[in-house]
């Protein structure tokens, strides 16, 4: 059973993120992601998944409403924020997604995942830096008189 989410501290992490909160009730958010929203934004309700356990349900709403619920799950997702982003949950709209707070597993997980992402950059710098290095010894040995035979 994972921990209680409350869907304040989503709500906080969205808005930290420059995310518009739109506070709707739970009865204008079943409306639909394109409604009569003249800006795009999110909103937030508390509900529970089959396990019983408290999870946020969060949604996009706007004209945009598709970049929004980009940026919900990008934002959620962050290590710092350390949370797990569902869409295909039972009785979730389009525009909706469910919120849990993410497991150890989960995160380390990403962590590995990132980490074989940014290898070849990695590698890279560590050239770079290594060739710099090397370049600035060799100058500092033939400022110091010291020439190399080959």
């Amino acid at each position: 059973m994972s921990r209680t989410t409350r869907s304040h501290t989503i709500a906080r992490h969205l808005t930290a993120g420059g995310l518009t909160h739109l506070h709707l009730t739970e009865v204008e958010q079943q409306r639909g992601p394109t409604g009569r929203h003249e800006h795009d934004g999110f909103a937030v309700r508390q509900h529970r998944d089959e396990a019983g356990t408290l999870v946020v349900i969060a949604g996009a709403y706007g004209p945009d409403w598709f970049a929004t619920m980009r940026e919900i799950r990008h934002r959620l997702e962050q290590p710092y924020v350390k949370c797990t982003v569902l869409s295909d949950a039972p009785g979730l709209g389009d525009h909706e997604v469910m919120v849990r707070w993410a497991t150890s597993e989960e995160l380390q997980a990403r962590k590995r995942a990132q980490a074989e992402r940014q290898a070849p950059l990695v590698a890279l710098l560590r050239k770079q830096a290594a060739a710099e290095e090397a370049a600035a010894e060799r100058q500092a040995l033939e400022d110091a008189g010291q020439y190399g035979l080959f």
